[in-house]
């Protein structure tokens, strides 16, 4: 085998060791065991395989983890930037790797792959590299992190043998003792897995029938006695505050139960992504306040906004934010309001934060590992800060995410 060959083999089982916690999840195995051993063997080659090899390893770990970006682009018209997009997400990963490269000394890659884990490329958070120990042995702190780099690291300084793997010891103080304790809401909530694919979903043909099923589930949920119902994100294929007389009918649907819906809100010549909150008769809007890179907003200085959002998103990436964080009370029982990608993210999370209620759709990516890597991600913010996530979702599994 040479160099070349060797180096490339190495890239691909460095960056299959680090993904493989995704697809195992994915097919259903959640095994603390495996995924801990992966993760030490990801971790380890990451700080040992030859500088060659780390490029080529990022470029697929990019392509493991996010292929299904891409996917998107078919509803916006422009479905050939699809590969385009996958291979775009290898480079930017290629780059964010890179750095390792700049030395063979284990010690300083170690350094810097815990710099890096503080580092969101254009924005977008996905890639935490601690996360391949969510369901492990490990606990995913950053503290934790940096004791399972010193261990994997300080062997590269001792030459004597019988000496060399004592620094794995340190493990030890690496392993998950617990988190912040996480407690059910007292409430009887019924979270609405919807299945409408991305491609029916916006047509007008399907907003009589999405608005009848969201009404038949209000009363099948108010026969079985729950307090709260939870749709997806964006459930209502409309802008919900142009329908005032919609409105009164599902403020008038309230009375006994509490509705969470998502739908979109033009205010002001502005549009938002907004969650509604029906209950006792009056509703409530919660804007999102962080957006999609590239899919709400365009992370790049703004004389490139107009051409790309325009070229490539037909004017859809123009959405605007709220300024902090919604919380909501029903019955006494406060919860903080998030859509989709702002569950994972560590601002929603922040203050007095017990119980979330979390909406997604999904339908622009399946079917991929996306909604998979979501619900890691949302263990991995749930358990570390200690709040229970309620999650309902279009086109996957809605979940209590503890």
């Amino acid at each position: 085998m040479n160099r070349l060959t060797k180096d490339f083999f190495l890239a691909i089982l460095t960056a299959l060791l680090f993904s493989a916690f995704i697809y195992l999840e994915h097919i259903g195995i959640t095994n603390k065991l495996l995924n801990t051993l992966f993760g030490l063997g990801a971790i380890a080659l990451l700080l040992y395989i030859p500088k060659r090899a780390l490029l080529i390893t990022g470029f697929f770990i990019g392509i493991l983890w996010f292929y299904w970006i891409g996917y998107s682009f078919e509803y916006q018209g422009v479905g050939y930037m699809q590969p385009i997009v996958t291979f775009g997400f290898g480079i930017l990963y290629l780059i964010f790797f890179a750095p390792l490269a700049f030395s063979n000394n284990a010690l300083v890659r170690a350094a810097l792959l815990f710099g890096l884990s503080f580092i969101e490329p254009l924005g977008w958070n996905w890639m935490k590299i601690e996360l391949p120990f969510i369901n492990s042995y490990f606990g995913v702190y950053k503290y934790q992190f940096a004791i399972i780099l010193l261990a994997l690291s300080l062997p590269y300084l001792i030459k004597e043998k019988k000496y060399r793997f004592l620094p794995l010891l340190l493990l030890i103080f690496a392993l998950n003792y617990g988190y912040p304790k996480q407690s059910q809401a007292p409430l009887k909530i019924k979270l609405v897995e919807t299945q409408i694919p991305q491609e029916v979903k916006w047509r007008r043909s399907s907003i009589y029938p999405t608005v009848a099923m969201i009404f038949d589930e209000i009363a099948k949920a108010k026969q079985e006695g729950y307090d709260i119902i939870v749709f997806p994100e964006s459930v209502f294929p409309l802008f919900l505050n142009k329908f005032p007389k919609l409105l009164q009918e599902l403020s008038r649907a309230s009375q006994g139960i509490a509705i969470i819906a998502g739908a979109l809100m033009h205010e002001n010549d502005h549009n938002y992504n907004v969650t509604y909150i029906f209950n006792d008769g009056e509703y409530s809007v919660a804007k999102k306040m962080i957006l999609v890179p590239f899919g709400e907003y365009i992370p790049l200085p703004k004389f490139a906004q107009k051409f790309i959002n325009d070229t490539f998103f037909q004017g859809g990436s123009d959405f605007v934010t709220a300024k902090e964080p919604t919380d909501f009370t029903i019955k006494g029982v406060k919860f903080r309001n998030a859509i989709c990608y702002e569950a994972t993210c560590q601002e929603l999370y922040e203050g007095d934060v017990k119980y979330m209620i979390a909406s997604s759709n999904n339908g622009w990516f399946v079917p991929s590992i996306e909604p998979t890597l979501q619900k890691l991600l949302l263990e991995y913010y749930g358990r570390k800060n200690g709040v229970t996530i309620y999650h309902a979702a279009n086109m996957s599994a809605t979940a209590v995410i503890k």
